[in-house]
């Protein structure tokens, strides 16, 4: 029986690896006693018998790197966003607008040249510049590589232009470039109608792409000449840029062009964005421009002499009509001309006014000025006793009349008559004691008539002529200068001189402008040209007088310029030409010069003929027939009666 303890029992303990008593090892075994454990085997470390667990170190150190890490991502984006919304705000702003925004210019309307009834020279119509956006040809956009090239061989036949020049147009940076200008209204709607095709196709089956749609026009003008040829030496050109490349066009070329306009305007694709607003200055038109110029002379005066040079086959002519009172010139003609509306076709030679830019040896047209001089220095009068032999040695020259003779036996009205060369000489060796002397006289009086000097007009390309000062004379050129050789003018200088003599010796500078009506429609009067007295009224009547005899005379070398019912003065001339492909004389200048009616002048015409190498040269021959003709054209169109006053006879020869 167990013996029970009053003791507090043991507390119980957690169990844990079961061990043997001491001396348990040593206890027998015996009835009723318990079988002895086994010992426990030493615990040894355990092997996993899942996947192997890694422990890891403290997250801390890692965050801090992550956190600097974003910190420094931070602080940069900061910086940076201050430097474009602070620093480089004003930069990137514009660089948006530009991108965003896009601006074209507005051509403003050329001005109209009209002739002095408001008939239409050179005017404008509705044009466009074709354009494009090379941006909406890229790739990216079309989603092919060759959308420029594909674009261009639809664009080349229409604008008739070179393909491979517009695939290189359309392949450019940025958002705008033009491909032509100034196309006609009936271009643009080609290629509108062809980029509407490809549109409609592309939107049905979906794999068609509109290579077109990059394609634009800004309207403007282009400039057309209703009259063709006419008055193109004076009217010259526009070029492709819109400026005047020659005559009126290039010398009121500011005036006549306005001021262009600008346009800006956002866009999305190619298309202007309604909404997002626009800013436009309006062009402002070029004003008007009114010449003094009829168009019916300018005609007639143009064909007269256009036939005489393709009968003669010469190398150019040109006529000159002005009337006598107030300066202004009634026509220009020049001939061979051109289109100023097609260049393309016109000989590089014929885009001139060769009736202001071609300087020549007038010949016995200016002897009239040689004679003013001897009246005026009352060296001689009309009716002067003038031996002239058939040849005069002077210098070391012998001169002659363009025919041989016997000795002539003529009055002063007879040397001009006859156009003895002799007999000018020895008139004007009276204007002095001296050769010298008379040098020096006649000298100052061609200066007064103009020569030497430029006309008034400011015409771009004119040429002022030759005159040499007359201590620079040479031996010959004392003695050939007082017939027209020796020195040099222009067909305006020498229409002006009769043009003074016809004015009762008052030069009267020629004006080729009334005026200019500006946009607001206001009316501007030209300047009124400058006027100086070059000879007495006295002289001027006596020269007229003189000038009556070339024409009217049996004897006088002007007959085929008469015109019925009109006295008529004027004055031959052939002289020497000088070539200017080599320098040296070739061939003849032919000429005619003079005014009607002679006793109340009105009209002043000067024609003159380069080089004729068919039929007769002589500038009575050649010329008298297109001075008559255009000189009875122009009566009978500014209306101008006959005085009915029949010409006074002076004597052309004398018996010694």
């Amino acid at each position: 029986m167990t013996e029970v303890s009053d003791r507090e029992p043991p507390r119980r303990r957690v169990p844990g690896p079961t061990r043997p008593a001491p001396d348990a090892r040593r206890r027998p075994a015996g009835p009723g006693a318990r079988p002895a454990r086994r010992p426990a085997p030493r615990p040894q470390a355990a092997r996993p018998t899942g996947p192997r667990i890694i422990r890891l170190g403290s997250p801390r150190p890692r965050l801090r790197m992550v956190g600097l890490g974003l910190t420094l991502v931070l602080i940069a984006f900061a910086v940076r966003l201050l430097q474009v919304q602070a620093v480089e705000a004003g930069t990137y702003a514009a660089k948006a607008e530009q991108n965003r925004y896009v601006g074209y210019t507005l051509a403003a309307e050329r001005g109209q040249i009209t002739d002095r009834s408001g008939v239409a020279l050179a005017t404008s119509v509705d044009a466009y510049d074709i354009t494009a956006d090379p941006t909406l040809f890229s790739r990216k956009q079309l989603k092919i590589d060759d959308g420029p090239e594909q674009a261009a061989a639809l664009l080349a036949p229409i604008l008739g232009q070179d393909q491979a020049e517009l695939t290189g147009k359309l392949r450019t940076k940025g958002q705008y470039v033009k491909l032509a200008g100034r196309q006609t209204p009936q271009v643009w709607k080609q290629i509108k109608d062809l980029k509407s095709a490809l549109a409609a196709k592309a939107e049905d089956d979906g794999t068609t792409v509109n290579v077109l749609a990059g394609v634009f026009a800004v309207a403007t003008s282009k400039r057309v000449y209703p009259n063709s040829d006419l008055a193109a030496g004076i009217l010259g050109w526009v070029n492709a840029d819109g400026k005047g490349g020659g005559g009126v066009e290039q010398k009121l070329n500011t005036l006549l062009s306005g001021k262009d306009g600008k346009i800006r305007y956002a866009q999305s694709g190619g298309r202007q964005v309604p909404t997002a607003g626009s800013t436009e200055t309006p062009a402002v038109p070029g004003s008007d421009v009114e010449l003094t110029i009829d168009r019916d002379i300018q005609w007639a005066a143009q064909d007269a002499i256009t036939e005489q040079v393709r009968k003669s086959k010469a190398d150019r002519g040109y006529v000159i009509v002005q009337d006598t009172q107030t300066g202004e010139i009634l026509a220009m003609a020049n001939s061979p001309g051109f289109d100023p509306g097609d260049l393309s076709q016109a000989d590089p030679g014929t885009l001139h006014n060769w009736a202001l830019e071609d300087a020549y040896e007038p010949g016995s047209t200016a002897k009239v000025m040689s004679m003013a001089a001897v009246l005026e220095e009352n060296a001689a009068t009309p009716q002067t006793h003038v031996v002239v032999p058939n040849r005069l040695h002077r210098g070391d020259r012998l001169f002659k009349d363009d025919i041989d003779h016997e000795t002539w036996y003529l009055t002063l009205n007879g040397v001009l008559a006859k156009s003895s060369n002799i007999g000018t000489i020895l008139a004007t060796g009276q204007l002095g004691k001296t050769q010298s002397q008379a040098n020096q006289v006649l000298y100052s009086y061609l200066r007064k008539f103009g020569l030497g000097s430029y006309s008034g007009l400011d015409f771009p390309g004119e040429t002022k002529g030759i005159l040499a000062a007359p201590q620079d004379w040479s031996t010959s050129q004392q003695y050939t200068i007082p017939f027209g050789q020796g020195v040099s003018l222009n067909a305006m200088q020498a229409a002006s001189v009769y043009s003074t003599i016809a004015n009762g010796g008052v030069r009267v500078e020629p004006t080729l402008v009334r005026g200019t009506q500006g946009p607001d429609g206001r009316f501007t009067p030209a300047a009124k040209p400058e006027k100086s007295r070059v000879i007495s009224e006295k002289t001027a009547k006596t020269l007229a007088r003189m000038l009556e005899s070339v024409v009217d005379d049996r004897e006088g070398t002007g007959s085929k310029a008469r015109i019925p019912g009109y006295r008529v003065a004027g004055k031959t001339g052939t002289a020497n030409r000088v070539d200017p492909a080599t320098g040296k004389y070739h061939g003849y200048t032919s000429s005619f010069a003079g005014f009607a009616p002679a006793d109340n002048p009105r009209v002043t015409v000067y024609c003159a003929i380069q080089n004729a190498t068919k039929g007769s040269y002589f500038g009575g021959q050649i010329c008298g027939p297109v001075y008559k003709q255009v000189m009875e054209f122009a009566l009978k169109t500014l209306q101008v009666p006959p005085t009915g006053a029949k010409p006074a006879s002076l004597p052309v020869t004398f018996k010694p």
